[in-house]
């Protein structure tokens, strides 16, 4: 199958290397191909001083970050609790919480979190959640049948699945998705901050709190009356030893990371499908193309757009001296569109393979819900394509918004008949 331009060019208006890169500028988020390009000229390794950091760019150096724990440590727990200091007692548990996000710890640590978890998302472990997914998203779609004159999918389909799936799969109550989801925002607004001393203190504080009421009464429940849910797994794992905040934070983790992440690759690609009516009528005739489909997807609109890191040791990397202490930030969004190893990057191609995208980290910090994820936007989109085979845009999708971090959240306005 021919590839598909996805963006036009931004040509002169983003004339790299005599300007500083930089991965949160609206250049680099509407033609990354093109962008990251022309910043790769001045080296796979450059220093921004708008965000005091190393930007890594290619491929090749993305993936060797991502693999050398030794030298860049993932850990940002000293960010945020300084970021804490001279705030509320609410505040700093919310901060306590993060101490069991596995993604902004290293090992021992990040061993030791990460334990309980991995043999719940295996392959094998998660093809067995076929069937409530499906079940899951056919609800969501007779919800949408429903619906007279236009629809967003992003509020009424790419939100709810993710966040419905989840619950499922821990085993708490999908009717408070809506809460979750809003615990989720606020929260999110101090993880994925460069800035988290400037956060606002509230939405996090109330967030917090109401994560760890919410998780510690199923906590208790699944204590008393095991079950089949992952949350009772975690509970009850062989490998123990975690502290009952860890236990929440972990579960918040699971919530957060389980919606967040898929639903705005879900949005990404709902967007994109409805702007390209060649790409949503190929891929509508072409089912056996799914799996590469949402790699590709991922690669061009996947969540992340970069990986933070921190210098432990003095070392070189891409011909730069980078000092321990310093910030790097690993480009997903430029390492996704290397043209070294991606052929015709800037290009959406639904059959590319193999596609050695980088959208769920590499190494020791590869998603867990990778696999959860592929298998839910695999569903979503081939149910949704077969149930509404009219769908069109309802007037002009919104052009995409992001930052340095990742893609935000936008509408995508849709008739289905």
């Amino acid at each position: 199958m021919a590839g598909f331009a996805w963006v036009k060019p931004l040509g002169e208006r983003c004339r790299l290397p005599d300007m500083e890169v930089d991965p949160g500028c609206e250049a680099s988020i509407r033609d990354p191909a093109g962008y990251f390009a022309r910043a790769r000229e001045a080296g796979d390794v450059q220093w921004s001083a708008r965000h005091r950091a190393w930007v890594v760019l290619s491929h090749a150096e993305v993936a060797a970050g991502f693999r050398d724990g030794e030298r860049l440590s993932s850990d940002r727990m000293d960010t945020f609790e300084r970021a804490a200091q001279g705030r509320s007692a609410a505040f700093h548990r919310a901060v306590e919480m993060l101490h069991a996000w596995l993604n902004f710890r290293d090992p021992p640590a990040h061993t030791r979190l990460r334990e309980p978890l991995a043999a719940a998302f295996t392959p094998r472990a998660v093809v067995g959640l076929e069937a409530r997914i499906r079940a899951i998203a056919a609800e969501r779609l007779a919800a949408l049948a429903q619906a007279e004159g236009p629809v967003d999918l992003s509020a009424e389909f790419a939100r709810p699945l993710p966040a419905l799936v989840i619950a499922a799969v821990l085993g708490v109550e999908g009717e408070e998705r809506e809460r979750f989801q809003a615990w989720s925002d606020d929260i999110a607004s101090l993880v994925f901050s460069l800035r988290p001393g400037a956060v606002e203190e509230g939405p996090v504080a109330r967030a917090a709190e109401e994560f760890m009421g919410f998780f510690a009464r199923h906590i208790e429940r699944v204590r008393q009356e095991p079950d089949d849910s992952l949350l009772s797994y975690v509970v009850h794992s062989p490998a123990g030893g975690l502290e009952p905040v860890e236990l929440v934070g972990l579960c918040t983790l699971l919530l957060f990371g389980g919606h967040e992440t898929t639903t705005t690759l879900l949005i990404n690609t709902l967007a994109l499908l409805l702007e390209r009516p060649d790409l949503r009528e190929w891929l509508a005739a072409h089912p056996e193309a799914d799996e590469t489909a949402v790699d590709e997807f991922m690669r061009v609109g996947g969540p992340a757009r970069v990986m933070p890191r921190k210098v432990r040791i003095d070392h070189e990397r891409g011909g730069q001296r980078l000092r321990a202490g310093e910030t790097v930030f690993l480009c997903i969004a430029a390492a996704n569109h290397d043209a070294a190893v991606f052929e015709r990057p800037g290009e959406v191609d639904l059959l590319r393979d193999p596609n050695p995208q980088l959208g769920f980290g590499w190494g020791l910090h590869y998603c867990l819900g990778a696999n959860l994820a592929r298998l839910e936007a695999r569903i979503a989109l081939r149910m949704l394509l077969e149930r509404f085979p009219a769908m069109r845009p309802a007037g002009e999708i919104p052009p995409i918004r992001g930052g340095v971090m990742g893609f935000g959240r936008r509408p995508v306005p849709a008739l289905l008949r």
